[in-house]
């Protein structure tokens, strides 16, 4: 509100800030009638019960209270979730690569792909967790497994629709099957590689989530939980935005170095 009152009394010496208000004032006013309603229906009416449906300055209180083991959860959490999602988008563009660039590896990949690639990678969880060494190791392989799906699909048909006169150019200038797959196939399949990594992250933070809260003794999914079972549920619903915010961050992130690799395509024909 602060931020807000702020931008407000802004306005009236930026132009540049009130076009801006303006434009986000909807966005605001929505925002502001949902909590009308919201306290209608909990503190007015009662018609959604307390303390299943706490106020908002009882969430705001508890990140504030909690900051200190929340800062701790998100730390945990993040380096769980780039630690399978690393190793799962190198398996995949390896796998993506040399399935889209060869024949012979096609042929023995795409079974194993058409098998594994729509069961959701949480249905080994319980096979997982009591084969692994650790129940950080099992996530992570469980948040691997995720991420290597769509990756290795997105690189292959990036890869195998790359047009066959880029490499015909290519080789009249004396390149090599090596430079064929660095220099050309991967650059041209690249705006599918970063598809595939944005739909990766998605099942990244999915899978991370259940796994915490099945298993890992640390990180956002385990606060949730934790906090459920001990009927805090204002200190849930505050791990849950936090856990939104976390999220946004690392989309908005991906986003930014997806539009910095791929500025070349600015000014193309789609």
């Amino acid at each position: 509100m602060l931020l807000l009152l702020g931008r407000f009394i802004g306005s009236f010496f930026s132009k540049k800030v009130h076009e801006s208000l303006r434009a986000q004032a909807p966005f605001y006013s929505a925002v502001f009638i949902l909590l009308i309603i919201f306290d209608y229906l909990t503190l007015k009416t009662g018609k959604l019960p307390l303390p299943y449906f706490p106020w908002p300055d009882k969430i705001l209180n508890a990140i504030i209270e909690d900051r200190v083991l929340l800062l701790d959860c998100i730390r945990n959490s993040l380096i769980l979730l780039f630690t399978g999602y690393f190793f799962g988008g190198i398996v995949g563009l390896i796998t993506g690569v040399t399935a889209g660039w060869s024949k012979k590896v096609h042929y023995w990949v795409m079974p194993i792909i058409k098998i594994l690639g729509p069961i959701p990678s949480t249905t080994w969880l319980p096979i997982v967790l009591i084969i692994a060494s650790s129940l950080f190791k099992g996530s992570v392989f469980l948040i691997a497994l995720g991420v290597w799906y769509p990756v290795t699909i997105a690189t292959l048909t990036g890869v195998a629709n790359v047009r066959k006169s880029y490499f015909e150019v290519a080789r009249t200038l004396g390149a090599r099957q090596r430079r064929l797959v660095f220099k050309v196939a991967l650059p041209a399949a690249m705006p599918n590689i970063f598809q595939g990594l944005t739909q990766g992250m998605s099942v990244a933070c999915t899978t991370l989530m259940v796994a915490e809260m099945m298993g890992v003794e640390s990180g956002l999914g385990w606060y949730i939980n934790w906090q459920k079972g001990w009927a805090e549920f204002g200190k849930m619903y505050a791990a849950v935005i936090v856990i939104c915010l976390t999220f946004t961050v690392v989309n908005i992130v991906l986003t930014q170095v997806k539009k910095r690799v791929l500025r070349w395509q600015e000014g193309t024909i789609q």
